[in-house]
């Protein structure tokens, strides 16, 4: 649904509340509330702790599933904890066997570090939200008020303080969505030298093109490794990630049995980066194959063709070496109280069976690496 179709349908008294905290929080001035020496040493605290665990995507992706399991109310958490674990695969696909073959070093240092630029902005965001909400239940206090001095929007505090009111589970996740999205706009979409050298180049409208950007969800089903999910076009679109990110929200806890399932698996299997994760019977962490021979496609309709080698796919922690990133920008993303339109409660239509396109890719992929290597031949 379109976001000004969103907008003809009337807003809830839950949203018309949200809208009037919104309107009143802009019109107060930060320095309003002086600090307690005792929260001034736990807003250091949870700086610190975010620090500890925001290395890599490892770190993050176990730093989330770990909240969840202590506060399973946190929906986001899981949500996450599952889309940070793509993340990780996207970043170890472009050292893997099929990518490295369509991307040159320098593009597949300048997609890390545009991934990992990402997935270590929302964490270091999201996970003091976290933390303070932590902080608010062991002290039966609520002390959402500390967000704002860490640089976190107002659109999350009037949330949180709504959460605690109310125990909204669904407004709380989708505005945990929204702000997360919109956060990376700010901070990573619209930067130039992002624009220039990934969101315009010829590889990332290649991967658009080849349907690559899939967000899976794993679970065992009778003894075999199912996947759903969605895919995202358009990813420079804020409306679409938003949407994207209701649809997977809806997917993942629309059915009890089904979250359990999906919820087992993460506890059973440690996120590695690795695609051998979910499907060890396709990949690899090891590279099995056998240096300056011709690539040639393996894999058919979600099988490894007869003789073929598993696809490589390595270990993030190998692979690439941790980076320390650069300050995020201080600057609050909310301006207009009409994005909260975003927390209607409306369905979306899910097309989870993604299983099929997802093998589909993959052969378009080693089609395209193939081809690739034969065409340098020639050049």
């Amino acid at each position: 649904m379109k976001f000004q179709d969103l907008k003809k349908i009337k807003l809830s008294e839950p949203l018309l509340y949200i809208k009037r905290e919104l309107k009143k929080k802009r019109k107060k001035p930060l320095d309003q509330y002086k600090l307690t020496s005792e929260e001034i040493l736990l807003i250091r605290r949870i700086k610190e702790e975010t620090s500890r665990l925001n290395i890599n995507n490892i770190t993050r992706t176990k730093a989330y599933f770990e909240f969840y399991r202590l506060y399973p109310e946190i929906h986001w958490a899981f949500l996450g904890h599952m889309v940070s674990r793509n993340g990780g695969w996207n970043m170890t696909d472009l050292k893997g066997e099929i990518l490295s073959r369509i991307l040159t070093k320098r593009e597949a240092e300048l997609f890390f570090t545009f991934l990992e630029r990402g997935n270590w902005l929302i964490f270091q965001d999201v996970y003091p939200q976290l933390l303070v909400y932590q902080e608010s239940l062991k002290r039966q206090q609520n002390l959402f008020h500390l967000l704002k001095h860490m640089n976190i929007s107002i659109f999350m505090e009037v949330i949180w303080d709504y959460f605690w009111l109310y125990h909204d589970l669904y407004i709380l996740t989708v505005a945990q969505i929204m702000n997360e999205q919109s956060y990376l706009e700010q901070r990573v979409l619209k930067d130039h030298i992002y624009k220039k050298e990934i969101l315009d180049s010829i590889e990332f409208k290649l991967q658009d093109l080849l349907s690559m950007n899939h967000i899976l969800f794993p679970f065992l089903l009778q003894d075999k490794i199912k996947l759903i999910g969605q895919t995202l076009h358009h990813f420079e679109s804020l409306h679409e990630r938003i949407m994207l990110g209701k649809r997977l929200y809806f997917i993942l806890f629309r059915n009890q049995t089904l979250l359990n399932l999906i919820e087992r698996w993460a506890e059973q299997v440690p996120h590695t980066g690795s695609r051998k994760d979910y499907w060890p019977h396709i990949f690899n962490d090891v590279d099995e194959g056998v240096p300056g021979t011709v690539f040639k496609p393996k894999i058919k309709s979600c099988e490894l063709l007869p003789s073929a080698t598993k696809i490589y796919s390595p270990r993030l922690d190998i692979v690439w070496k941790n980076r320390k990133q650069e300050p995020a920008e201080i600057i609050d993303w909310y301006k207009d109280w009409k994005i909260i339109y975003y927390l209607m409660d409306k369905e979306e239509k899910a097309d989870e069976n993604i299983e099929k396109e997802y093998c589909k890719t993959l052969e378009r992929l080693e089609l395209a690496a193939n081809t690739k290597k034969i065409i340098s031949h020639f050049y």
